[in-house]
């Protein structure tokens, strides 16, 4: 059986105590045993990222770009494989899975390019004679926790740039997910990366992500996850006077309108609300629809759930794979039944499935009948749920948008370039979608949200050095 250990320091090591790595489309399948740490571990893996800060900080530009380039190069060869252990880790399609995998490989060759354009500034001063040079330096080390939703995405966006720009890192990932962690991390070692650059550390977030955030040696922290934990991340970092880079979630609205093109409209909802089982911050899980196009909508958007098929992530036929866990399929079923008893109508799905295997399966549910005041259409349910609302008319359809404590990303379908450029303008959204599916970003554009959603600078693409990096001006007197 495979053993998940922590890499400290160039090395691989553990602990006593372990846990199961089970596969989420097959409970008898378990991946292997991994090792749950504490805060010693923690201590041990920032004391090596420090030591190690000062040689990678000023390290040349080029060695941080060719590890780089070799990391994106070994996961883009390897996207089958890894994209086979990310399925059976996590439970999203094999498709899916080797989509991510690729989305990471393109992070880091795309990072790899960044490390050499660090960009700065000379000016000539007020005073006569001297210069003034403007540049930028790595922050130092910066503690990263990771969501077990995109197990190696996540984990490459925000490692790259941290590297990129001289930083080193000590990275603690969901504790359902070690498996595609361990995989970048000796990807990493292999690519050349000198000991401590990179440090990871597996185990439960109460115990060893608390302890890295507290850390007194971490002058950063990169998050994604939930408001309540990223809230009590932003709290210490304030009082530690540390930077903080918190992505929170989602409640993204899909608004189509009467002139909408329907086989556009629901395949839109069709991928951003139930693919990747909705398990993504960006899925649009309010689906906000024109009146005189409602029933329409709601018709053919059922038939399309209809035909999809739930089942194990490997199977070819499978369009949405299991839920990650037994709690969140819980989670879940609960949302579900709440819906229901606050008055929604549920026209399909959103009910526990039995497999062939066993796992976690539901089938994805539509509710209809909703207003913005049920706690469906407020709260992230994190799974394949979604609920309609009738909007008479495009301002009535843009408050409802807006109406939620969220504003990661938005989607819009219409053929009126009027209303697109109105709900570009005003959606209250980092993220806005014209004509297509709410989740799904490139690799080299900025990813972000406004509200609760996201605090910090943004990640992904060249705005990455916002975080990554701390501005000097120097003065030169010759």
């Amino acid at each position: 059986m495979e053993i998940y250990k922590n890499f400290i320091n160039g090395k691989w090591g553990g602990t006593d105590a372990s846990m199961r790595n089970i596969n989420p489309s097959d409970t008898n399948d378990v991946l292997g045993l991994a090792v749950v740490s504490d805060a010693a571990q923690i201590d041990a893996a920032v004391n090596a990222a420090r030591e190690a800060f000062t040689t990678w900080s000023t390290s040349p530009v080029q060695l941080r770009s060719r590890i780089l380039d070799i990391t994106g190069n070994e996961i883009l060869a390897r996207r089958e494989e890894l994209g086979q252990l990310l399925a059976r880790e996590e439970g999203k399609t094999v498709r899916e899975a080797i989509g991510e995998v690729t989305r990471a490989g393109e992070i880091f060759k795309f990072m790899a390019g960044e490390a050499l354009r660090i960009p700065g500034e000379v000016l000539d001063s007020t005073r006569l004679g001297m210069t003034v040079e403007i540049t930028r330096e790595a922050v130092g080390v910066i503690g990263m926790i990771t969501p077990w939703n995109f197990p190696l995405a996540i984990p490459a966006w925000k490692t790259a740039p941290a590297l990129a720009f001289g930083n080193c890192v000590v990275l603690k990932p969901a504790e359902l997910v070690p498996a595609s962690a361990v995989a970048l991390a000796d990807i990493l070692h292999r690519a050349g990366l000198p000991d401590g650059v990179f440090n990871l550390v597996l185990g439960k977030g109460s115990i060893v992500g608390q302890a890295l955030i507290e850390h007194p040696g971490i002058d950063a922290i990169s998050f994604t996850g939930s408001q309540g934990v990223g809230h009590n991340i932003a709290r210490i970092a304030a009082e530690r006077m540390i930077r903080c880079q918190l992505e929170m979630g989602g409640k993204n609205p899909l608004v189509v309108l009467d002139d909408a093109d329907i086989d556009i409209a629901v395949e839109c909802a069709l991928d951003g609300s139930f693919y990747a089982t909705g398990q993504r911050c960006t899925a649009s899980s309010r689906l906000i629809v024109g009146a005189a196009i409602h029933d329409q909508f709601v018709e053919r958007l059922t038939g399309r759930l209809k035909a999809l098929k739930v089942g194990h992530a490997f199977a070819a036929d499978t369009n949405i794979g299991p839920v990650v866990d037994a709690r969140q399929l819980e989670s879940n079923l609960n949302y579900v039944n709440i819906g229901r008893e606050q008055g929604a109508e549920l026209v399909y799905g959103g009910e526990h499935l039995d497999c062939p295997t066993p796992g976690f399966y539901m089938s994805p549910g539509l509710f209809i009948a909703t207003d913005n005041t049920m706690r469906i259409n407020q709260e992230e349910v994190f799974g394949p749920v979604a609920s309609v609302m009738k909007a008479t008319d495009f301002d009535e359809a843009l408050a409802l948008a807006n109406a939620t404590r969220f504003g990661l990303s938005s989607g819009i379908v219409t053929r009126s370039l009027k209303y697109a450029s109105a709900f570009k303008r005003y959606s209250q959204a980092g993220m806005v979608m014209v004509n297509a599916p709410t989740a799904g970003v490139d690799p080299h554009v900025p990813f972000g949200g406004r509200k609760a959603s996201s605090y910090g600078p943004r990640e992904q693409g060249r705005y990455a050095l916002e975080f990554y990096t701390s501005v000097k001006t120097s003065y030169i007197q010759p």
